[in-house]
Parts: structure tokens; sequence; C-alpha cells
């Protein structure tokens, strides 16, 4: 299994939109039905007095047209991606919550293409968006820039959170960070169990995203178990080969204040035997520990820890860690710089 993301906030405004999971106003459907029945022209060609667009008509329109036309979000996401335009299932789940709202130039142009797919008149969906942002260079928010540092860009986590990524984890930081990985009979990933202590950099964060990623497309999740938190949302994307999961924390969270959130997953088996385990982090955390358990009948020949400054950038600092009973080895790292900490073994002859 590969790098994984660490805590990330969803954003009290990811882009402008509200941070509940749904929103806090409503649009009749009387409404809706005009909207989508009449197609009224976008933001760039509105009359000077036009009244601005509710902030959940837009996805209470694309949830309604999603709901008619009977189509899937990972549907929607090939019939986008057969003509050229990528948009991933999560940026839609997060349009379709009200958790962002598409305002760039390739977002508005899968806008309109959407209303081919779901058979609306022209306009009907782009006219339910808000002013769009000025043009020009934008530059990175904070805690995308220092993901950027250690994921490198157009990084299989941004893919994942399209565009939340921007605004991921601005809300809070982790502090402490427990996985335990759970191998099974020959070798293969059978079960992560991941423990996160978070606390708020800001006042009113209720919620968190991680992204798992798997190195085989056979390795799919099979169950997935929230122990401190309530599980929001889970979204499997077999392209990537990753699992978004957003959890909340069941309240807003006061400025300083700290929280823990625990998941487990089990994991079909892959093809290939596991041959390591990574967790990347954006920012210093004050400890980080990793418990990996082999089974009795697949036993590795050595275990060593190493780290690397980047994903993908070549390991260093390795060196070789003991094997524990019950047939198990850990690492535990104080003080964690930012980058990436891991674990890898081997099942061959020992050296």
């Amino acid at each position: 299994m590969s790098s994984r993301m660490e805590a990330g906030v969803g954003p009290p405004d990811a882009e402008g939109a509200p941070s509940a999971t749904r929103p806090t106003r409503t649009t009749s459907a009387r409404d809706l039905r005009t909207a989508l029945k009449a197609g009224a022209p976008g933001d760039a060609g509105a009359p000077e007095g036009t009244p601005t667009p509710a902030p959940d008509a837009f996805p209470a329109a694309l949830r309604e047209a999603l709901g008619r036309r009977g189509l899937s979000l990972e549907r929607v996401s090939e019939r986008l991606r057969a003509r050229g335009i990528g948009v991933s299932q999560a940026t839609l789940s997060s349009w379709q919550r009200g958790r962002s709202q598409p305002e760039r130039a390739r977002s508005l142009r899968a806008v309109e293409v959407l209303e081919e797919i779901l058979e609306l008149p022209g306009g009907a969906l782009r006219s339910l968006l808000g002013p769009r942002r000025p043009r020009g260079r934008v530059a990175p928010a904070r805690g995308e820039s220092a993901a950027l540092q250690v994921l490198g860009k157009d990084s299989v986590v941004e893919k994942a959170l399209g565009e939340r990524f921007r605004h991921f984890n601005q809300a809070t930081g982790s502090l402490l960070i427990h996985d335990v990985v759970t191998l099974g009979e020959r070798g293969t990933l059978g079960n992560l169990t991941t423990t996160n202590v978070l606390r708020a950099s800001r006042a009113g964060a209720d919620r968190a995203l991680f992204v798992l990623s798997f190195d085989d497309e056979q390795a799919e999740p099979l169950d997935i178990r929230v122990t401190s938190g309530r599980l929001g949302e889970a979204t499997y994307l077999k392209g990537l080969k990753s699992l978004v999961l957003e959890i909340h924390f069941g309240r807003e969270l006061a400025k300083l204040e700290t929280t823990v959130v625990s998941y487990s997953v089990d994991v079909s088996p892959s093809r290939e035997p596991a041959t390591h385990y990574e967790r990347w982090s954006r920012a210093n955390l004050h400890e980080y520990l990793q418990q990996v358990f082999f089974h009795p009948d697949a036993l590795p020949s050595g275990c060593r820890r190493y780290f690397r400054d980047q994903v993908g950038s070549p390991p260093r600092g390795q060196r070789r860690i003991s094997m524990n009973d019950p047939h198990s080895t850990h690492v535990l790292v104080s003080r964690c710089k930012p980058g990436v900490h891991g674990v890898a073994w081997d099942f061959g002859t020992p050296e």
C-alpha cells in the first residue's frame, strides 16, 4: 500500500459554499422546475439587477437532475471523461452536496457538458451558480502549498479530492497518528486501522477528510468502521485506486480544541504481497507510530524503516528494525518533520 493522506479538514467554505453536509437554505421545488425547464442565461449574460441565486440552488438542481436520469456519479464522471473533461467522482459529490461549486474555466465547461448529459436546457445549471471569482493567477492556499511540497503536483490525492484539495486541511492539524497494518496469510494487506489526534487551528472545524491509496487495483475496501467520529461519506475511486473518507466530529471544535478520529478498513486480497506501508504528513507531528502485524504463515525475512522528502523520491535514512511477538514490527517517530515515513519488508531469503 502506498502513501496516504493525513487528516484534512473540510473547510467551512471550499469555494464559497457552506460547510454543512446539506445546505442550510432551501430552494422550492417550483423554483427548481422553473430553472430546469427554462434554462436562464449564465451569470456572464444575466441582465443587471438579476437576483443572486440561493447558495443551495445549484447543488439541489444537480441532485434532482441526477436522480431524474438515474445516473451514478461514477457513470457521469465516465461520460465527462469520454468527452475529454476530467472531473472526479469526489468533485461531483462535492458539487451536489454544496461543499464547493464549479468556478474555474474547466469546471464551468464541465457544467455545460453536464447539462447535455442530464438532458437539461442550455444554462439550466450554470445560471444557478454565483458570480465567478476574478480571473488571474491564484496563489496556493497555505494548506495546499504545504501538501504540494510533499505530494508534488497532480498527485493521486489531489485528483481524488478534486476542488476540495485546495482547502482540505486548513482547519486542523494532526498531533499524533497511530497506524496498525495487518497482513494476511499470503502477505497481502488485510486491514488498516488508524487513530488520529487532531487539533483545531481555528473555530468551526467539524469534519476531516482522509485518502487511502492502494498499489493494486484488486485491493479494494470491503468494510469500513468508524469507532471515533461518524462516517459522513465514503467514495472509492477505482481508477485512482483510492478511498476518500469524510469523518464528522459530531460538533464544531473551538480553536485549539482536540478530537480523536479512529477508523478501520478491511481490504480485499491483492494479486501480489504487500511490500511496504507509508504515511505522509504536510506538517510536524508530535509522534507517529506504525505497527505491522504479519500472518504466522507469511513472515518477512527482514524489515526496515525509511524516510522520503517527497512522495516518490528516493528513500533515505534506512535502518533495519526488529520483529516483536507476536509476529509484528513497529516504528515510533517523535517530532516528525513533513515528508513520508515508511516501513518496508522482504519475504525473500534472509541476507
